[in-house]
């Protein structure tokens, strides 16, 4: 009894929790405040047991247009092609981007690899005049902001 107990709780969790991402950001809202955008992002992947990368495409007015999930990996990691994040990004007319994964082992400091393809990303970007305005590494109990850290 305990267990379809558990599984009807599990069910409704799940449900609220797509209520509130369809409501936590809309397109064409802003995505100008950095507590918003990380609770935003630890909403959509503190929960996921695979890594998982992340664009917010926005427009030149930092307003929403679409989130994606362009990349899944791993427990440890996920390979990120700077090509396909730019073809979407020219797809939807982006005028900036906010990029975000997660680390399912919990650590939040971002590892040598995700500043190399933050870097990587940044100076392709700029080549067709998208901006890159932060970067976030989400685990359980936080959405660290690499741009609040000096790290973009």
């Amino acid at each position: 009894m305990e267990a379809a107990s558990q599984l009807r709780d599990d069910r409704a969790i799940a449900r609220a929790m797509r209520i509130l991402l369809r409501r936590a950001c809309r397109p064409g809202q802003a995505m100008s405040d950095v507590a918003t955008c990380g609770a935003f992002f630890r909403l959509r992947l503190a929960h996921e047991k695979r890594e998982h990368f992340e664009v917010a495409f926005l427009d030149a007015q930092h307003r929403l247009l679409a989130v994606e999930r362009l990349f899944s990996g791993t427990i440890d990691g996920a390979n990120v092609y700077p090509r396909i994040v730019l073809q979407r990004a020219l797809a939807l007319n982006s005028g900036a981007v906010i990029l975000a994964h997660n680390h399912p082992s919990g650590s939040s400091d971002p590892s040598a690899a995700d500043r190399a393809i933050t870097t990587r990303l940044k100076e392709a970007l700029s080549l067709v005049d998208v901006r890159l305005l932060d970067h976030f590494v989400v685990t359980a109990d936080q959405a660290l902001s690499m741009a609040a850290r000096g790290m973009i």
